[in-house]
């Protein structure tokens, strides 16, 4: 169980801690300082450094929370509130990821920077940060529940 629940506190830190440094520290600080012939890629190659781990985050999350519910805790019945609540919106924060990833990221923004079109890329670039400041908002209510929620 320590296992398991230091394993699903980690990979939730590298996901929403990731999500909190791109939009709260890089995003301002990329917009201001660089031009989109140079920030357009940064971003580019900054979330094919960052979106491997999302994915293993992801894994982790999934096997570990599971893990906890059925073979710790006897399945979802003997869970509490705050785990369904963590759960389901895990669930849509893990939706709009992988559609942020294919649709948005590997479908738009590097097809567009490949294409050289780079207006189109940055309109892609703006509906990632929307997507991303959704996730975390979520990511940090996830957070809240998932460590105090026991104690409601």
């Amino acid at each position: 169980m320590s296992l398991a629940l230091m394993l699903h506190a980690l990979s939730a830190a590298v996901w929403v801690g990731g999500m909190f440094f791109a939009y709260m520290a890089l995003r301002p600080v990329a917009a201001t300082l660089l031009e989109p012939p140079l920030r357009l890629p940064l971003w580019s190659r900054t979330f094919g450094r960052f979106f491997p781990w999302v994915w293993a985050a992801i894994v982790l999350l999934l096997v570990t929370g599971y893990w906890m519910i059925f073979a710790v805790f006897g399945g979802m019945a003997h869970v509490g509130l705050h785990v369904h609540i963590m759960q389901g919106i895990g669930i849509v924060m893990m939706l709009l990821f992988a559609w942020l990833y294919f649709r948005l990221y590997r479908g738009g923004l590097n097809r567009a920077l490949a294409d050289d079109d780079l207006p189109r890329a940055g309109q892609y670039l703006t509906r990632i940060r929307h997507v991303v400041g959704i996730n975390l908002v979520l990511g940090l209510i996830v957070v809240a529940v998932g460590s105090g929620g026991r104690y409601w």
